[in-house]
C-alpha cells in the first residue's frame, strides 16, 4: 500500500512541479527518490537501489537518443539561420494565406512522422517555420507546441502503415505488419485529424478574440533585410531528410535518422551556404538546445525507471493486463494506463506487450485488432505533463510553459485520441 502511494503521489508530485516550472534535473530525482523510498528501494545498496535505476534510464536514454537531438537541433537551427524556415513559411503564406498558417504547420509535422522522423526531431525541425508563420499570421506562439503536438503524436504516429516505433513493436508479439487493421485504422485517423485541427482552430481563434497576439521575445531570430534563399531550395534539405529516412528506416532502424538527418544538416549547408547569418552562433545554439533538450527528458526517463522497478508499479501492471471483460477495452486500459505512468508510448507497450500479447492470443483475438488497439492506445494518455516528447516540445524547443501552453495539447493529445480509441474498439465489436 505505501508503495503504490509513493508511486502515483511521486507521479502526482512530479506533474505539479512540471506544471509550475521546476527545474527538471532537480524536480525528476526527487519524486523518484520519494517513489524509491516509500516503495523501500535502497537509495545507494544492492544490485536494483534508486541511484542505479535512475542513472540507467538517464544515461540509457542519452546514449540512445543524443546523436538524433543533436542533429535534430543543427537542422532546425540551420533552417532559421539561413532563412530557409522564412522563406518556406513566406511562400506558404503567399500561396494559401495567413489564414491557413496552422494547418501548414501541422501537415508538415505530420508528413515527417509518417515520413519516419522521430517525433522530437519532428518538432525541432518544424518550429522554425512554425514560428515565422504564427507571425506573420500574428496568432499566439504558446499555440505553438500544440500544433506540433497535434500533428506528429495522435492521427499519424500510431496509424497503420506509419514506421514510427509505437506502431512496430506490436509486430514483434503479434506476427502482425504495420498496416494491421488498416481500415478501422483509415477512419480513426481521419477522425482525430478532422476533429483535432478543427478544436485547435476554435481554441487559437478564442484566444485571438480575447486579445492574444504574437509577441516577440529577446531569443527570437533577428529580422533582417537580406535576401532570402529560394523556398524552393529551402524545401530540399526537408525531403532529404523525409527521404532517407522513409527509404532506409526499415533496414538500419534507429541509424536510418541519424543518416538522414545527417543528410539533411550537409544538403542545408550545400544549398543555402551563403545564406548562413552566423554559423558559428547556429553551432553554438544548436548544440546547447540540444543538450538542454535531452537533458530535461533524461531526467523524466529517470523517474520512470525508477518507477518501473516498485512493487506498486508490477501490482499494477498485473491489475491492469487482467482486466475482466471485452479483452479489447482490457487492452487498451492497461497500455494507456502503464504508458500514462511511465510517461512514454514506446515504453508501455515495451512493458505491456509481453504480458498482453500472448494472454489475449490464447484467447483467440485478433491479432491486427489487438495491434491497432495497442498502438492507438499507447498514444493517449502518455502525454501527460511529464511525458520527454512534451517536455521537450514545450519547454527546450519552444521556450513556453507548461502553465501556458498544456492545456491545448491535452485537448489534442489526450482527449481526442482517447475518443479515436473508443471508436476504434466500437468498430471492432461491430464488424
Amino acid at each position: 500500500m505505501l508503495s503504490m502511494i509513493g508511486l502515483f503521489g511521486g507521479l502526482a508530485l512530479l506533474i505539479y512541479l512540471t506544471i509550475k516550472g521546476f527545474n527538471l534535473f532537480i524536480s525528476a530525482p526527487l519524486c523518484a527518490l520519494l517513489v524509491a523510498v516509500l516503495s523501500g528501494i535502497p537509495v545507494f545498496l544492492g544490485e536494483q537501489n534508486f541511484v542505479a535505476s535512475y542513472m540507467n534510464g538517464f544515461s540509457g536514454f542519452i546514449a540512445s537518443w543524443f546523436f538524433m537531438f543533436l542533429l535534430g537541433s543543427l537542422f532546425g537551427k540551420f533552417m532559421e539561420d539561413t532563412g530557409s524556415a522564412d522563406a518556406i513559411a513566406k511562400l506558404i503564406t503567399d500561396r494559401l494565406g495567413k489564414k491557413h498558417a496552422v494547418a501548414a504547420v501541422v501537415l508538415a509535422c505530420a508528413i515527417l512522422t509518417y515520413g519516419g522522423v522521430s517525433v522530437f526531431v519532428v518538432a525541432f525541425s518544424v518550429y522554425p517555420m512554425a514560428l515565422s508563420l504564427f507571425k506573420d499570421a500574428n496568432l499566439p506562439r504558446r499555440f505553438i507546441p500544440a500544433a506540433l503536438a497535434f500533428g506528429s503524436v495522435t492521427f499519424t504516429m500510431t496509424s497503420a502503415g506509419s514506421p514510427e516505433i509505437q506502431n512496430w513493436i506490436p509486430i514483434k508479439y503479434l506476427g502482425t505488419s504495420p498496416f494491421a487493421a488498416w481500415e478501422v485504422s483509415l477512419v480513426v485517423s481521419v477522425f482525430m485529424a478532422i476533429w483535432g485541427f478543427y478544436w485547435l482552430n476554435r481554441m487559437i481563434t478564442a484566444a485571438v478574440n480575447n486579445g492574444e497576439h504574437f509577441v516577440g521575445r529577446e531569443g527570437d531570430p533577428k529580422v533582417t533585410e537580406k535576401a532570402l534563399p529560394s523556398p524552393i531550395i529551402s524545401l530540399l534539405p526537408l525531403l532529404v531528410v523525409l527521404g532517407l529516412s522513409f527509404g532506409l528506416h526499415e533496414t538500419l532502424q534507429q541509424l536510418a535518422l541519424i543518416i538522414a538527418l545527417g543528410g539533411g544538416v550537409l544538403s542545408l549547408m550545400l544549398l543555402n551556404h551563403k545564406y548562413f547569418n552566423d554559423i558559428s552562433s547556429a553551432v553554438n545554439a544548436g548544440t546547447t538546445g540540444a543538450l538542454i533538450a535531452i537533458g530535461n527528458t533524461a531526467a523524466v526517463v529517470g523517474f520512470g525507471s525508477v518507477a518501473k522497478v516498485t512493487p506498486a508499479f508490477q501490482e499494477a501492471v498485473t491489475m491492469m493486463t487482467s482486466l475482466p471483460g471485452n479483452e479489447l477495452v482490457g487492452a487498451a486500459v492497461a497500455v494507456s494506463v502503464i504508458a500514462g505512468l511511465t510517461g512514454s508510448a514506446s515504453g508501455g507497450q515495451a512493458i505491456a506487450m509481453p504480458l498482453i500479447g500472448p494472454h489475449y492470443l490464447e484467447q483467440g483475438v485478433n491479432p491486427d485488432e489487438l495491434h491497432r488497439i495497442v498502438s492507438i492506445s499507447s498514444g493517449a494518455i502518455d502525454t501527460l505533463p511529464h511525458n520527454g516528447y512534451i517536455v521537450t516540445t514545450v519547454r527546450a524547443i519552444c521556450g513556453e510553459t507548461h502553465a501556458n501552453a498544456y492545456a491545448p495539447i491535452a485537448a489534442l493529445t489526450v482527449v481526442i485520441p482517447m475518443v479515436g480509441l473508443a471508436l476504434a474498439v466500437a468498430l471492432f465489436s461491430i464488424f
